[in-house]
């Protein structure tokens, strides 16, 4: 599977998870997958955080324990496309996720972040729809896809409009730190 494609995505924080869940499904939305997902952002000597682009290893560990499979793929500079949030994207999935591990640290690249999750991801229409739990953080809702699909994901979650946002992780977490007072982890890792 090789897709390029513009990816536009909000984000929204969730206090409900289960409402948020049965929500969805109940508009018709369909369980893609379940498990871990763990992200292992690249650099060499900071020349992507530069160009403020990624290269990103995805892997991912199904809940019913079959064979995990990763995504390699790069991210172009984030812009803003109307209320969303846009970056290019190449992705690949790739079946031996150790060995392009390998392929990329014998290249020169060294892991600059860590980022560990279970997720539940949802179909719905065209959007992608994507619970996250963290290791010491909020829930939140991540929605991708074309702009009306988006708009009808949204509609569908019963969440305010104005809580989905064009903000990345970091933003999250510095809100999460302000309003609990307690240090935010996403991985399992420090």
């Amino acid at each position: 599977m090789t897709a390029v494609r513009e990816e536009l995505e909000l984000k929204a924080r969730v206090d409900d998870p289960e409402a948020l869940r049965q929500a969805i499904v109940g508009a018709g939305a369909a369980l893609v997958y379940r498990g871990a997902m763990m992200d292992r952002r690249f650099d060499r000597r900071g020349r992507l955080e530069e160009r403020d682009e990624v290269v990103r290893l995805r892997v991912y560990h199904p809940s019913d324990r079959s064979a995990e499979w990763g995504v390699l793929g790069w991210k172009g500079p984030v812009r803003r496309k109307g209320e969303y949030r846009a970056r290019e994207e190449w992705e690949s999935r790739v079946d031996d996720p150790k060995a392009t591990l390998v392929v990329l640290r014998r290249l020169g690249y060294k892991i600059v972040l860590r980022i560990d999750r279970a997720v539940e991801q949802y179909r719905l229409g065209e959007a992608t729809l994507r619970l996250e739990w963290f290791p010491a953080m909020d829930v939140l809702l991540e929605v991708e896809g074309a702009p009306e699909e988006i708009e009808r994901a949204i509609a569908a979650t019963g969440l305010p409009r104005e809580s989905f946002l064009p903000e990345s992780l970091p933003y999250f977490t510095d809100a999460f730190e302000k309003r609990t007072g307690r240090v935010a982890r996403v991985s399992r890792h420090g």
